[in-house]
């Protein structure tokens, strides 16, 4: 039987339809115009609200502008003035960086501890994280401010439970001693934000690391020391910079509790309080604006510092 090769002629490969042709060039810059259509309100508001004020700021620190008169260039004259003749913004500086100073490590110590009492699995745990995170949400208000005053005014409640102890207690926010430790009281209080921050962080450690430390007769408080801190470094940065931040522009507390002056013997004068005494009592709105411009950089220069520091100290995953 004779075989018979057939020749198999190949197929031509039909090339597929180009991408990217007329059609679809087209709807992709129908689409890219409807983006920016209902991304248009957004940029008006970014320039007009945002960029154009914060350069209009940046001009009216270099001037002498008084809210009622036209503004004079007056070059850096109103940063000059800040540091060599105004006695009263290196005092609000001076109370200011105090108030962060011992504020913010005591919120945060004190939020840690709580979050570590609440991941031990309490009964209604959710109940709990609520109410302890009331005070973030009110600690900033007039009516928490308008409180506090009370609580710590020379008949209010502070004084009332150390008269039952036969103690005289002072006018807490009336005394130049101790009016600043009221407002820092308060800044503590509002520990809610930083708790929930920190019980996320330490629901997201292994319980395994407990179970192999406590095998190598490990402690509570060597496991503190060696497994919680340390893997907590990263919330505790995080929480650190936007505390900071937060503490530097605090306002609301110092106007209502001082009278919105400051006292008494200007104990309480925040930066931002006195920004706000020069800019719309004094009418003097250039140097406010310069006052401004240097918060920027103090909180600016400070965050970077902490980035920088944060190589030494925050440990993530298998780096410091």
């Amino acid at each position: 039987m004779t075989e018979v090769s057939v020749a198999v002629k190949p197929r031509r490969a039909v090339p597929e339809p180009a991408r990217g042709g007329p059609r679809s060039t087209k709807r992709s810059r129908r689409e890219a115009r409807a983006a920016y259509l209902f991304l248009a309100p957004w940029f008006v508001g970014l320039l007009v609200i945002t960029i154009g004020p914060i350069f209009a700021s940046l001009y009216l620190s270099f001037t002498d502008y008084s809210l009622l008169e036209e503004a004079k260039w007056i070059g850096f004259d109103n940063y000059i003035k800040m540091f060599t003749e105004d006695d009263r913004f290196l005092n609000s500086l001076q109370v200011t960086t105090v108030y962060v100073i011992v504020s913010v490590p005591l919120q945060l110590a004190f939020a840690l501890a709580l979050a570590l009492v609440l991941d031990r699995g309490l009964r209604g745990l959710s109940f709990y994280r609520s109410i302890f995170y009331l005070p973030s949400l009110l600690g900033g208000s007039v009516a928490i401010a308008i409180l506090w005053r009370k609580v710590f005014g020379a008949d209010g409640l502070v004084n009332a439970v150390l008269a039952m102890f036969g103690i005289e207690g002072p006018g807490w926010v009336g005394h130049p001693d101790y009016a600043l430790g009221t407002l820092i009281l308060l800044h503590v209080w509002t520990f809610g934000a930083p708790m929930i921050i920190f019980l996320a962080g330490l629901r997201q450690i292994p319980s395994s690391y407990y179970e192999a430390a406590s095998v190598d007769g490990a402690g509570k408080w060597r496991q503190f020391r060696s497994i919680t801190i340390p893997l907590l470094t990263p919330i505790i940065f995080f929480n650190l910079v936007l505390e900071l931040i937060k503490s530097f522009q605090s306002f609301t507390q110092a106007f209502i509790v001082s009278g919105g002056k400051g006292g008494p013997a200007d104990s309480t004068l925040f930066y931002t309080l006195y920004l706000y005494l020069e800019g719309f009592k004094n009418y003097d709105m250039g140097y406010a604006a310069a006052m401004a411009w240097v918060l920027l950089l103090i909180i600016a220069g400070l965050t970077g510092v902490n980035f920088l520091a944060s190589k030494y100290w925050v440990f993530y995953g298998d780096t410091k």
